[in-house]
């Protein structure tokens, strides 16, 4: 060992290497049999994927609701212009008229590169869509190309459409809109003799319809209800609990008092709220989860519906009495007594045009219960419809929600364009009531319209089993105009003189549906520039985790179980509001059977 270490420094220096080597396969060997493998022992940084996508999904999430509060005020200062995907030409403008209203007509004049010359066949009906002033802007018919208003084009219907502005006419009624409304339906008509004109009426804009050609005057042309509620008490109570919150309220009162604070209009977002209450899980829970969860490809399509859904427009005082009154409350249009003016009373058994209703199981704003229960109200059996000359078809979706009814592109493509196909065979059709029923072909999931047949199938007025306790909605309606006359009289001069425009414009802006909403904007909030900034960023580098991945999976059953429990306590809620108004009211029907047999599923409702 010496003399290897002395005599011969090379081999010294061989026999070091040597032994480095060994120790360092020893040390290899030590490792390899005290480690495991990666994939069996999970480390730190095996967490980082799912931290560092869980945080840029929340930044693109953050950024997306900047963008939704700058458009929402951008909006505001232009003056809140109809939100349609058409060109269009304002033909009549009834703040002119002699009892003006804040209405308009629109004559739509391209979509996409085609004019109205290049896609309108003169020989077909007009097409006349009124959107509902409900709380939301106008719009919502035909704000993407899939729609009523892009499907009546298609097929060649010369369309008009007609919106109305942010504010109402001071002191405006539902009288001064229904004739500024039968103003446009004969111009309409002058301008084409040869056919009547096809109203489609949305949601409010439905009964609105109705009343033109339910009135003293009558009207000719078929009509299209979609989503209209005509028998608001129809049905059992749990179908709509928003009939529940208007008896348990008290009644008509406080959208007296909102009027009044809002120096005498009624502040539509309260109307959205109202909507988005019946169904919190969706509202304010799914939209949200399914924007996070999908960070990298819902942008557009969330901020192109908000930018509809987030305009809230204003009602008169009048209004908003008159329509929960006659309406929501007195239930007078189904029974005939719903005084127009001084000169009429509206009547739906004055109605002889055909009559289309599309309806959905899964509409809790407007079941099926409120859109067709009328007809059974009016007409006690089936020969009294037939001997009525009347011709009623009605139609149900089973999902789809209530404002898919308007804005669902499936929906347009397929119920909304089969309607306009069929309007010429509805008109030959013999009196009575019918189904319209799709035959949809073994192999598919086709969408084309002539992919299926459609057939009109008699029914029964006696079968749609649409129910009312009279009893209670007499003390509901007793209770209302109590309660109505003690705040007219003892507390609404009050509060009008203690209003100004100033403190409405404050209430206005500090209501839930906007601050909401604004406190997202950089105008508003400084942290939401480095939020946009910072979210343009990540867009550059962004390389998402797969659909599949266990954690991403793990996320989504996580939110999916909330969601449910949230429905849940939305359950219990109305259950409670349920027994809460029998107790108070007497019974209420819990139970009703469709045209289908099958009991309505409030579960599952959209």
């Amino acid at each position: 060992m010496r003399f290897l270490q002395v005599g011969h420094p090379e081999k010294s220096m061989i026999r070091r290497e040597l032994m480095m080597n060994k120790s360092l396969r020893l040390a290899t060997v030590t490792t390899e049999q005290t480690t495991e493998p990666e994939s069996q022992q999970p480390s730190a940084d095996a967490h980082v994927p799912y931290a560092q996508d869980a945080f840029e999904r929340w930044l693109l999430f953050l950024d997306t609701l900047r963008e939704r509060a700058d458009n929402m005020i951008a909006h505001e200062r232009q003056g809140m212009p109809p939100l349609l995907d058409f060109d269009y030409e304002l033909l009549m403008d009834a703040r002119t008229f002699d009892r003006p209203a804040n209405y308009a007509l629109l004559r739509i004049t391209r979509v996409g590169d085609d004019c109205w010359e290049d896609c309108v066949d003169e020989a077909k009906p007009p097409v006349i869509v009124i959107d509902p002033r409900a709380g939301h802007g106008p719009g919502i018919g035909g704000f993407k190309h899939d729609s009523e208003v892009g499907m009546a084009m298609h097929e060649g219907h010369p369309v008009y459409f007609v919106i109305f502005f942010l504010e109402p006419v001071p002191g405006q009624t539902l009288a001064d809109v229904h004739y500024a409304l039968r103003n446009f339906v004969t111009e309409v008509a002058r301008r084409h003799p040869d056919k009547a004109p096809v109203l489609y009426g949305n949601c409010q804009a439905g009964w609105a319809a109705a009343l033109l050609a339910a009135d003293c005057d009558g009207l000719t042309g078929p009509i299209v209800l979609n989503g209209s509620p005509l028998s608001y008490w129809s049905g059992e109570a749990a179908s709509s609990p928003m009939r529940m919150l208007g008896a348990l309220s008290g009644g008509s009162w406080a959208a007296h008092m909102i009027a009044d604070l809002g120096d005498g209009r009624f502040d539509g977002a309260w109307l959205a709220q109202n909507f988005e209450t019946l169904q919190p899980e969706k509202a304010i829970w799914e939209k949200y989860v399914n924007l996070f969860s999908h960070a990298d490809t819902e942008r557009e399509r969330f901020l192109d519906f908000e930018r509809l859904w987030n305009g809230y427009y204003t009602l008169s005082r009048e209004e908003i009495l008159g329509i929960t009154q006659n309406l929501f409350i007195g239930n007078r249009l189904e029974q005939g007594e719903m005084q127009l003016d001084a000169h009429c009373t509206i009547d739906l058994k004055r109605i002889r045009n055909p009559i289309i209703v599309f309806a959905s199981e899964g509409d809790n704003i407007t079941p099926p219960q409120q859109a067709l229960g009328w007809i059974a109200k009016l007409y006690p059996d089936t020969e009294a419809l037939k001997a009525a000359g009347q011709r009623i078809v009605y139609m149900t979706h089973e999902t789809v929600g209530h404002l898919g009814i308007f804005v669902s592109g499936s929906v347009a493509r397929l119920q909304h364009r089969t309607i306009l196909e069929s309007l010429e065979a509805v008109e030959a059709l013999a009196p009575g009531l019918y189904e319209m029923v799709f035959d949809i072909p073994s192999g598919g999931a086709k969408r084309k319209t002539s992919d299926y047949d459609v057939r009109f199938v008699k029914r029964d007025v006696e079968d749609l089993g649409f129910g009312s306790d009279h009893g209670a909605l007499a003390q509901v309606a007793q209770i209302s105009r109590i309660n109505e006359a003690a705040y007219s009289t003892f507390v609404s001069p009050w509060i009008k003189a203690a209003t100004s425009p100033a403190s409405a414009e404050m209430l206005r802006a500090l209501h839930p549906m906007r601050w909401t909403r604004t406190m997202f904007s950089e105008r508003v909030n400084p942290w939401m520039a480095l939020v946009k900034s910072t979210a343009d960023s990540v867009r550059e580098t962004r390389d998402p985790l797969p659909k599949d991945h266990p954690a991403i999976l793990a996320e989504r059953a996580l939110l999916a179980r909330t969601g449910e429990s949230l429905a849940s306590l939305r359950k219990a809620r109305d259950a409670w509001l349920t027994h809460v108004f029998g107790a108070m009211y007497g019974s209420f029907p819990f139970a009703t059977t469709t045209q289908t047999g099958q009991p309505p599923d409030t579960s599952n409702k959209e």
